[in-house]
């Protein structure tokens, strides 16, 4: 009996102390920011190999393996052991691992120095460590817009 009584005592004191926090948090001004970020990630731990595709909103990393299509709206970083196979597309991509398949960032790409890719990239920007390594072809710093078209001159003749 003398064990229960200790462990109600113990479990009394913990619901005083969440009390006296909650307190605290509603003592403060109600313009203040909480400076917890609220990051959301979804994580493939090394050792783990994992099948299918990943699509919706939020931030990916992956130091494990991979193997299907990645589509996030937010940020996608491998660490260096993953190996990821097949089409990424994201906010931003950091490389640090193994990828076959394409890249298409709609803002920067960047491979790291343990970073491998076979197949094509497109991104806003590109920055390229040394020691990194790409088998394919690449495209960056155009803007996703209509080709320009050509109009003909007075003589008929398209101009350019």
């Amino acid at each position: 009996m003398a064990l229960w009584k200790e462990y109600r005592q113990k479990e009394d004191l913990s619901v005083e102390t969440d009390q006296v926090e909650s307190r605290d948090e509603a003592a403060a001004p109600l313009g203040a920011v909480k400076e917890s970020p609220q990051k959301t990630e979804f994580v493939i731990a090394a050792g783990l190999t994992v099948e299918g595709k990943i699509q919706g909103i939020g931030h990916v990393r992956i130091a494990g393996q991979f193997k299907g299509d990645i589509q996030v709206d937010g940020d996608l970083t491998l660490e260096s052991d993953s190996h990821v196979t097949g089409d990424l597309r994201a906010k931003s991509i950091r490389v640090g691992g193994d990828v076959q398949g394409n890249i298409h960032a709609s803002s920067r790409v960047e491979l790291l120095q343990s970073g491998a890719l076979i197949g094509d990239l497109k991104a806003g920007a590109l920055a390229v460590t040394a020691g990194s390594r790409m088998r394919g072809a690449v495209e960056f710093g155009w803007e996703e817009r209509e080709p320009k078209q050509l109009s003909p001159n007075e003589n008929g003749e398209t101009a350019g």
